[in-house]
């Protein structure tokens, strides 16, 4: 590392280059990053601070750097523009003193762009600095009166799409009061979620280890501060780190009542890298159930082998879920928890939004409605699948649902809301209110959506 960049900043900064130029994810790439580069706890600290940061509010701080650089973003080579992101955070989204945050960033680009850029980045900071966020905002945000939606995309850092898409979801016209609280919620930083395995942990052991029971989950607990690895059941591999919304799915799934026959077999279509199969395993086994967890990537079939392997009766196979080898009707219970834009999970990867356009969604969604009929036909007659998404987006969700349930006269959805009674305000815009969506700004998880469907017909 080079002389005088400080190890925290330039860890940073080789994280989000990699995000911006290889589509590297910033949880993955940080954490080994970290552990690699041994940084101090209070450098790790600054670190995560720096990226999360960055890339939460990256859109805004662009639109400022655009009017303070005199020049368009793409006429900046790409690590300038991620040194000035950096340099940008710290002056206004940070308590980083003002000549500190310019003089370690200058000393990052002259490390990592020589010296010459490294004068282009004073000017441009020294530009920004006398000025607070706020201030900015009233210069570089449309008007809300002109262009609410522009202006919502540039002060909480979300694609114009995006802003739109969300507003569809909740049904909104404007003034776009919950889109907006939706868009604030993905600014903040998540809590840590537990989720006991049962059988082989409780929520009790997580809250006697120092957790807080959880509003909704039987089987979840909010860990306050600290490493959840620190916790004797996490540690033993008797509990994991899930969101709360990621575990009622499975027990939206779990709850729901079988037309009649056995409860025996049951398959997760999409199971990498594991937390829902884990979750699903444990019931099984206390049930006298079996799983089978599929995934059509080998790596991420081999992580929900992992995740299943200390539960009796699971298993996991590399498998396509839209061409399956096993045989159709096999299943009691499916889980489809397909492949999506990620876009309810934006607290915790927030790159997911710069990562996604709407051409990428087309693709999915042709995706999802193959994987969606497939999950039917494993679904024997009288048997249950849960089709999830952890996007609130209408084309992923209720779209994904009308066109092949359109085509679907033996396949019935059942009221998912009703089965999670404890959890307020889940219900989807008329005529949609037997599905299920979470919220982050209602429920404090991933906007995660489930659909509980039941096929109609003999059991035999």
């Amino acid at each position: 590392m080079a002389p005088g960049v400080d190890r925290a900043r330039r860890t940073a900064f080789d994280v989000l280059l990699a995000v911006s130029t290889r589509d590297a994810y910033a949880n993955l790439l940080l954490a080994a990053a970290l552990r690699d580069r041994g940084l101090s706890s209070q450098d790790a600290a600054l670190a995560t601070e720096l990226v999360y940061g960055t890339l939460r509010n990256r859109g805004c701080y662009d639109a400022i750097i655009e009017v303070c650089a005199d020049r368009a973003m793409d006429r900046i080579d790409k690590p300038v523009l991620e040194v000035l992101r950096l340099g940008a955070h710290q002056l206004l989204g940070t308590r980083i003193k003002t000549h500190a945050a310019v003089a370690t960033t200058v000393d990052l680009a002259i490390a990592v762009a020589g010296r010459r850029p490294a004068g282009f980045v004073n000017a441009v900071l020294r530009r920004i600095a006398p000025r607070d966020r706020e201030s900015w905002l009233t210069i570089v945000a449309p008007d809300r009166t002109d262009d609410l939606v522009g202006h919502l995309a540039v002060r909480y850092s979300h694609p114009g799409w995006i802003v739109s898409a969300l507003a569809e979801a909740l049904g909104e016209s404007a003034p776009l009061a919950q889109t907006e609280a939706a868009l604030a919620a993905d600014q903040t930083r998540p809590a840590v979620t537990l989720a006991a395995v049962p059988g082989l942990a409780t929520a009790d052991e997580l809250v006697e280890a120092g957790a807080d029971a959880a509003r909704w989950s039987p089987f979840g607990a909010y860990l306050p501060d600290g490493d959840p690895g620190g916790l004797r059941p996490v540690a033993e591999h008797r509990a994991s780190v899930q969101d709360e919304a990621s575990q009622l799915a499975v027990l939206a799934l779990t709850r729901a009542d079988l037309g009649g026959g056995a409860d025996r077999a049951w398959l997760d279509l999409c199971a990498g890298p594991g937390g829902k199969a884990r979750l699903l395993a444990g019931i099984a086994s206390q049930r006298g159930a079996t799983l089978l967890a599929a995934d059509t990537h080998e790596h991420r079939a081999r992580l929900a082998a992992n995740a299943v392997q200390p539960i009796g009766g699971a298993r996991a196979v590399a498998a396509d879920g839209t061409a399956p080898a096993w045989r159709p009707r096999a299943f009691d219970r499916v889980l489809a928890d397909v492949p999506c834009s990620g876009l309810g999970s934006l607290r915790r990867r927030p790159e997911a939004r710069w990562r996604r356009g709407q051409q990428d969604i087309v693709a999915l969604v042709a995706l999802q409605r193959k994987l969606l009929a497939s999950a039917i036909e494993a679904t024997r007659p009288g048997g249950v699948l849960a089709y999830v998404t952890c996007s609130p987006l209408v084309a992923e969700t209720r779209g994904v649902l009308g066109h092949v349930l359109g085509r679907r006269p033996d396949v019935r959805v059942l009221d998912c809301p009703a089965l999670l009674g404890g959890v307020p305000d889940l219900v989807c815009p008329e005529p949609d209110a037997r599905y299920a969506q979470f919220w982050p700004h209602r429920h404090g998880c991933d906007a995660i959506f489930i659909a509980l469907l039941r096929r109609d017909g003999s059991v035999g």
